[in-house]
C-alpha cells in the first residue's frame, strides 16, 4: 500500500516538475517575442493568450493614419489598423531585431474593416527583406501572411510595398522558432506558409502557449473533398495518447486526427498559380494501444504522384512518426493516403500537417552601402525631423522599390549599389552629411537648392564620383584640393553659396572638370529668388507669346491652303522645316528636322490611297511612292480612331528627336483641314507576327539564325530608347507586330504612340492609364501602375517565347492550360523539355547553346517582379553570345558539308536544369490572368 502511495507522489512530483518546465519554457520564450498590436495606445496583456502586445509608435508615431475598424466578429470590434499613405513613400517597413544565424517565424495580420472600406481597389504586396512573400487584397476582410527564414544579420524588416490604394497593417508577430529547424540554418531561401492543418480538431484554433513557438494550428475541414464526404466520410477521432519523446508539435493537436478505413483525401485548390516548390510535413501519432507494426500501413500519394509507398507510423517502433517531402505544384494540391489493403488491418490515419512554399531569398542592396545610407539618414534627421523624403526612406534602399532621389546599379556580384543620390529641393538644412563620402559607387551627388550650412566633406581618393552639385546653399569654407584631384570628377557646381570662396585650387584642370559659378554667388538668396521669380515671369511670357503666334500662324495658313493661294504643286510645303511640338512629359520647345507634306501631295504619293496595306488602332495604313521613287508607309488616322491627336504628337516628338538603325524612321506628316497623317519608309518584309504566324499569305518560315539576329536587332532598338541620353524613352507597346522588317531583313521597332519619357525623381511615378496589348502587358505594371523600363522588358520576353515557339502570346481557342504563352511555356523549360516548346519547322536547325542562352533570357524577362528582370543592355550581351554561337556552329557544319558530309544541320541536345528565380504570382498576379483582363489595343 505504502509502495503505490510512494508511486503515486512521485508522478505528482514528476508532473509538477513537467508543468513549471513547460510554464518556465513558454515564459522565456514569450520574453523573445516581438508582439506589435499597431495603433494600440498602450502595452496590454491578451487574456485568451497571456501573449503582451507592445503599439508600434517606435517605428510610426503618427496617429493620423490609425483608423478603427469595425468587424463582425466580437474579438475584433474597436480595433484599429494603420493605414500608410504618402506622395513620396513606395514602401512601409518595419525593422525588428534579430539574432544572426537564428531561425524566426514572422507574421502580419491584415484586417480590413467595414468602417474603413471603399469602392477603391486595394492591392499590395509584402516582403521579408527584399523578398516577396505574399499579396493583400483589401476586398478580403482577413489575411495571414507568415514565412520562416533564417536571420542573415541582426534585423530584419517586414515591408509593405505601395500598390493600387494605401497598404494597411493590423498586428505583426515576431517568433523564434528555437529548437525547430524549418531550414536547417539555410539563408537562401524563405518558407512562406500555405497551411498548417490540425486534422480532425472541431474546436479553436490551437497556438501558444500550447505552442511555445506560436504557431497557429488551424481547426480546417473545407480541404476535405466533397465527394469523399458524401460517400463515406471519414471519422474524427481523438485520444488522450501521450508520447514519451519530443516531437515538432504540440501533444494537443496530435491528440485529434481523421481516420478512414480505405483512403484519406486532403484537397486545397488556393496555391499560388505557377510552378513553385513546396515542403510537406506530414505527423502522425497512433491512437490505439492493440496496434501493432505493419497493421497500419498506407501510401503516401502528392498530386496523385505515390511519394512513399507502405509508410508503417509504427515502423521503428514509436508511435510517433513524421514524414517530409518536397513537391511541385501549379496552383491546386492534393494528399491522399490509401490503404495498402494485402498488407494492413486498419485504414490511413492522419494528425497534422505543413505546407509551406519556398521562396529564393532576394539579393539585398550591398551592405556597406546600406550602412552608409543609413548613417546619412541618421545625421540628416537631427536637423529635419518630419522632412517628407527622409520620411519616405524606409526598408532596403533600392529593393524592390527604390528610395526616393536614389538610382541603383548592379555591382559585379549582382549585389545592387547607390549610384546616384539626388536630394535637391528636398527642403533639408544642418551641415552635409558626412558619411555621405563613404558612398564607394557613388557617381552623381545632387544636394541643390536646400539651406545647407558648413563645410564640403572631403571625398576619399577611391571616391567613384562625377558630378557634384551644391548650388543654391549657405555653405562656406572653399573647394579642397582632394575634390578637384578626384580621378572620375567631370562636373562640379557650387554656385549661389553667398558666403562659399569661389577661388579654386591652383592645379585646377578646367579641361578636365566643368565648373559652374552660379550667376548669385554675391547676392544672397533672397536676390537668387528673385531673380527666379523674375525670370520665370518673363520667360513664360516669352513662351505665352511664341504660342499665341504659332496658334495665328497656323490658323492663317489653313485659310490661305484653303483659297488654294499656298503651295499648289505637289510637294512639301516645306522641305527641312524647323518644327516645334510640346511633348506629353516635357512641355519645352525643341527643333525638329522633318518634313511637312501637303495633303495633296500625300495623295498623288498613295494614288489616292490605293493600295492598303494594314490596319491600326490609329487608322489605316498605305503603301505608297515619293518622287525620288522611295517606297513609303502612309499612316491615316480615321475617323474612328481609338487613338487621337495625342498619341500623334507624341509619336512625331519622339522620333524628331531620334534616329537608330533598329528603330522604324519618321519621313514626314501632314496636319491639314483636321487629317493626320505620318509617312514611314515602307518596309518590306512586313512584321515579325506576319512572319510567324499571320495571314497565311504573308506568312514565311524564318529559319533560326534569322529569328536570333531580328531578338537581337529589336533589342538594340529598345536599349537605345532606354539609355537615350536626353531621357530614357519607355515604348509601353512592345509587340510582334510592332517589330516590322526591312529588305535586309533588318528589324526595326516600330509604333511610339504610347511611348512616354521614363518617370523622373519628382514625378508622380503613376502611369493613370496603363497602355499596352493583351499578352504582353506587364503584370507588375497592370497592378501598381508605376511604369518603368522592365515594362518593356517583359513584353520583349513574351517576343522572344513568340520568336522561339511560332506562337501566338494569348490564345482562347487552344486548352484552357495553353491561352498564355508564359505559362504554357514555363513548365517546360524548368523541367527542361525547350524542345517541347521550339517551333517545329526550326527543330534540327539551331544550335543547343544558342537556343539555350535566348530561353534563358526569355524567362528572366517575364519574371512578374521588375526588380529580377535584366536590363535590355544585359539583354543585348547575351542575344550578341548567342548569335555568335549559332553563326561559329554554322560555319562548321558547312565547313564539313563541304567535305561532303551530311546537309543536316542537327546538333548534339545539351541538357540543362533551369532554377527558375521566385516568380509569386500572388504577390504578382499571373500574367494570363493579368492581360486577360486587359482587352487588346489595335494598333
Amino acid at each position: 500500500m505504502m509502495g503505490g502511495f510512494d508511486s503515486w507522489i512521485s508522478r505528482s512530483v514528476e508532473c509538477l516538475i513537467l508543468s513549471f518546465f513547460l510554464l518556465l519554457q513558454s515564459t522565456c520564450a514569450q520574453q523573445a517575442f516581438v508582439s506589435i498590436r499597431c495603433c494600440a495606445e498602450s502595452t496590454f496583456t491578451e487574456p485568451s493568450t497571456n501573449i503582451s502586445w507592445i503599439p508600434d509608435d517606435g517605428w510610426y508615431s503618427n496617429t493620423l493614419g490609425c483608423q478603427n475598424i469595425n468587424k463582425p466578429v466580437e474579438n475584433y470590434q474597436g480595433d484599429k489598423i494603420r493605414i500608410f499613405k504618402g506622395d513620396l513613400a513606395k514602401k512601409w517597413c518595419y525593422n525588428l531585431s534579430t539574432t544572426k544565424g537564428h531561425e524566426y517565424l514572422i507574421r502580419g495580420t491584415f484586417l480590413f474593416g467595414d468602417s474603413v472600406r471603399t469602392s477603391l481597389a486595394i492591392l499590395f504586396n509584402v516582403s521579408i527583406g527584399v523578398t516577396p512573400i505574399g499579396l493583400v487584397n483589401g476586398s478580403d476582410d482577413s489575411v495571414e501572411v507568415e514565412g520562416v527564414f533564417t536571420a542573415r544579420n541582426h534585423h530584419i524588416d517586414f515591408c509593405l510595398l505601395k500598390g493600387t490604394g494605401d497598404p494597411y497593417i493590423y498586428k505583426l508577430e515576431l517568433r523564434p522558432l528555437n529548437v525547430l529547424k524549418y531550414l536547417q540554418g539555410g539563408t537562401s531561401s524563405v518558407l512562406k506558409l500555405v497551411k498548417r492543418v490540425d486534422v480532425g480538431n472541431t474546436g479553436e484554433d490551437i497556438r501558444y502557449p500550447v505552442d511555445p513557438n506560436d504557431r497557429i494550428w488551424k481547426a480546417e475541414s473545407s480541404s476535405i473533398p466533397s465527394s469523399l464526404l458524401e460517400k463515406t466520410p471519414p471519422n474524427p477521432i481523438s485520444s488522450s495518447a501521450n508520447v514519451s519523446i519530443t516531437t515538432a508539435v504540440p501533444l494537443q493537436v496530435l491528440q485529434t486526427a481523421l481516420n478512414h478505413s480505405e483512403r484519406l483525401e486532403f484537397l486545397h485548390n488556393d496555391l499560388d498559380i505557377g510552378e513553385y516548390n513546396y515542403n510537406l510535413s506530414l505527423y502522425f501519432l497512433e491512437f490505439i494501444e492493440s496496434v501493432d507494426t505493419g497493421q497500419r500501413v498506407f501510401d503516401i500519394y502528392i498530386n496523385n504522384v505515390r511519394k512513399q509507398p507502405d509508410f508503417d507510423i509504427m515502423a521503428d517502433g514509436s508511435k510517433y512518426r513524421e514524414a517530409a517531402f518536397r513537391f511541385t505544384a501549379n496552383g491546386s494540391f492534393n494528399l491522399t493516403l490509401v490503404k495498402v489493403s494485402d498488407k494492413s488491418l486498419f485504414g490511413p490515419i492522419c494528425n497534422a500537417y505543413e505546407i509551406l512554399q519556398v521562396r529564393p531569398w532576394v539579393q539585398e542592396t550591398n551592405g556597406e552601402d546600406v550602412n552608409v545610407i543609413m548613417k546619412v539618414k541618421d545625421e540628416l534627421l537631427k536637423k529635419n525631423q518630419g522632412n517628407k523624403v527622409l520620411g519616405s526612406w524606409s526598408g532596403d534602399p533600392c529593393l524592390p522599390l527604390v528610395w526616393h532621389g536614389l538610382i541603383c546599379n548592379n555591382s559585379i556580384n549582382n549585389s545592387p549599389v547607390i549610384t546616384e543620390l539626388d536630394l535637391s529641393s528636398s527642403g533639408l538644412q544642418g551641415s552635409l552629411p558626412a558619411s555621405i563620402v563613404k558612398l564607394a559607387y557613388l557617381e552623381k551627388l545632387k544636394l541643390s537648392d536646400n539651406k545647407f550650412t558648413g563645410v564640403i566633406p572631403e571625398f576619399p581618393a577611391s571616391s567613384m564620383l562625377i558630378s557634384l552639385d551644391l548650388r543654391h546653399n549657405d555653405l562656406m569654407g572653399k573647394i579642397q584640393e582632394s575634390l578637384i584631384s578626384l580621378p572620375q570628377l567631370a562636373m562640379l557646381c557650387f554656385g549661389c553659396n553667398p558666403h562659399f570662396d569661389r577661388e579654386l585650387p591652383s592645379n585646377f584642370n578646367s579641361t578636365k572638370v566643368t565648373t559652374d559659378y552660379g550667376n548669385c554667388a554675391d547676392q544672397g538668396s533672397s536676390h537668387s529668388a528673385q531673380g527666379i521669380l523674375i525670370g520665370t515671369v518673363a520667360g513664360g511670357s516669352f513662351l505665352f507669346t511664341i504660342a499665341v503666334g504659332i496658334v495665328f500662324v497656323c490658323f492663317y495658313r489653313q485659310k490661305l491652303v484653303a483659297r488654294g493661294k499656298f503651295h499648289e504643286g505637289g510637294y512639301p510645303l516645306t522641305k527641312n522645316a524647323v518644327f516645334s511640338l510640346p511633348s506629353i512629359d516635357d512641355i519645352v520647345f525643341k527643333s525638329i528636322d522633318i518634313q511637312n507634306f501637303t495633303l495633296e501631295y500625300i495623295e498623288i504619293a498613295t494614288n489616292k490611297y490605293k493600295t492598303l496595306i494594314g490596319e491600326g488602332g490609329f487608322g489605316s495604313v498605305y503603301r505608297g511612292t515619293l518622287p525620288d521613287g522611295q517606297e513609303v508607309a502612309v499612316k491615316v488616322r480615321s475617323a474612328t480612331s481609338t487613338q487621337g491627336t495625342r498619341e500623334f504628337e507624341n509619336e512625331l516628338n519622339l522620333l524628331s528627336a531620334i534616329q537608330h538603325e533598329n528603330l522604324v524612321p519618321l519621313l514626314g506628316y501632314c496636319c491639314e483641314y483636321d487629317q493626320q497623317i505620318l509617312v514611314y519608309p515602307f518596309m518590306s518584309n512586313g512584321s515579325l507576327q506576319d512572319r510567324l504566324y499571320g495571314e497565311a499569305a504573308k506568312r514565311k518560315t524564318l529559319d533560326w539564325p534569322t529569328r536570333l539576329s531580328i531578338a537581337l536587332g529589336a533589342a538594340r532598338g529598345l536599349t537605345y530608347l532606354h539609355t537615350f541620353a536626353g531621357r530614357s524613352v519607355i515604348h509601353r507597346d512592345v509587340k510582334s507586330s510592332n517589330i516590322l522588317m526591312d529588305h535586309n531583313m533588318s528589324a526595326k521597332v516600330a509604333d511610339f504612340g504610347f511611348s512616354k519619357y521614363a518617370p523622373q525623381e519628382g514625378d508622380s511615378g503613376v502611369s493613370l492609364e496603363v497602355r499596352g496589348t493583351a499578352g504582353y502587358l506587364d503584370p507588375e505594371y497592370y497592378s501598381t501602375q508605376h511604369l518603368s523600363a522592365k515594362s518593356d522588358v517583359f513584353s520583349y520576353g513574351v517576343v522572344l517565347l513568340e520568336i522561339i515557339s511560332g506562337r501566338e502570346p494569348l490564345n482562347i481557342h487552344r486548352p484552357r492550360n495553353e491561352w498564355s504563352l508564359v505559362e504554357w511555356a514555363k513548365p517546360y523549360i524548368r523541367d527542361s523539355k525547350i524542345e517541347e516548346i521550339v517551333d517545329p519547322s526550326i527543330k534540327g536547325g539551331y544550335h543547343a547553346e544558342a537556343m539555350w542562352r535566348v530561353v534563358e533570357v526569355a524567362l528572366a524577362c517575364i519574371e512578374p517582379y521588375s526588380a529580377y528582370r535584366p536590363c535590355m543592355v544585359d539583354i543585348v550581351r547575351e542575344l550578341e553570345d548567342a548569335l555568335i554561337i549559332e553563326n561559329n556552329a554554322s560555319e562548321y557544319m558547312k565547313s564539313i558539308d563541304s567535305f561532303g558530309g551530311s546537309n543536316r544541320f542537327s546538333i548534339e541536345k545539351i541538357e540543362r536544369k533551369v532554377v527558375l528565380p521566385p516568380t509569386p504570382t500572388l504577390t504578382d498576379p499571373s500574367p494570363d490572368i493579368l492581360q486577360a483582363l486587359t482587352p487588346p489595343q489595335p494598333r
